[in-house]
């Protein structure tokens, strides 16, 4: 937790100097800067000055002091292999289940499929990156191959299958994998 580079952050954000600060707060300049560079900490009462003389609430302050990831590495990813099946599901964002969507990387082995998916909220979206799939939603099938896509309401149990084998970057919402 990097508070004084939160803090220089927001100062600068609101478009003041470290001597503007200070003033406003009845500090030095060199103690901001000194908070500022994590050489020394306010205290509480210091902090809470500091906070509302920037215009930021407590809340405020602690609650973005983790920006979220956006990129993501292949150190960053994680997989889990059935052989069985003759599948492989690589999640390429790490903890997607906590968002929205969650995208994964299924490689399927020729005569390989996906687990069963029962019935859920959301919806399904599929990119064919090689090979060719069937899709198995409830009693309908239907067949993409590389550069094709597919999306649908998993009203049904769904899965995929792939006789020559696949690679697809599948998407669901709201995070079922």
């Amino acid at each position: 937790m990097d508070i004084g580079k939160r803090l220089r952050d927001i100062r600068i954000r609101n478009g003041l100097t470290q001597e503007e600060l200070a003033d406003r707060c009845e500090l030095t300049k060199g103690f901001i800067s000194q908070v500022e560079r994590n050489q020394t900490s306010p205290s509480i009462a210091t902090l809470m000055d500091l906070l509302q003389c920037l215009g930021v609430g407590v809340g405020e302050f602690f609650s973005d002091m983790e920006e979220a990831q956006v990129v993501f590495t292949a150190e960053d990813a994680f997989e889990k292999e059935d052989r069985e099946a003759g599948s492989l599901i690589r999640w390429i964002v790490p903890n997607a289940q906590k968002n929205r969507m969650e995208p994964i990387l299924l490689t399927l082995a020729p005569g390989g499929s996906s687990e069963p998916d029962d019935p859920h909220e959301g919806e399904e979206f599929g990119y064919v990156l090689s090979g060719a799939v069937t899709i198995i939603n409830g009693s309908k099938t239907y067949r993409a191959k590389k550069g094709e896509s597919f999306y649908f309401t998993p009203d049904s149990t769904h899965y995929l299958t792939s006789k020559k084998g696949a690679q697809v970057l599948w998407i669901s919402t709201p995070p079922s994998f």
